[in-house]
């Protein structure tokens, strides 16, 4: 049996619907932006941790220490 050509043309604009909603998710999903913000907020969230925070003050000034030392001697 042949389907008419209403119900055909109906199928195809919803598949073309649900593929241009498949493509917009996927593009936020895929957006580098989103994963630099993700990164940008892992990094903060790290180092707002006073052990690390702490141990990059006590490295920097040690590497200050040092070039000082290298600079005068």
């Amino acid at each position: 049996m042949a389907r008419d050509q209403d119900a055909i043309e109906r199928d195809i604009e919803q598949a073309r619907d649900a593929l241009a909603d498949t493509l917009d998710r996927l593009s936020v999903q895929a957006n580098p932006q989103r994963f630099v913000d993700a990164g940008k907020a892992s990094v903060m969230e790290k180092l707002n941790d006073p052990k690390v925070r702490y141990a990059l003050i006590g490295v920097g000034a040690l590497v200050t220490v040092v070039v000082m030392r290298k600079l005068f001697r």
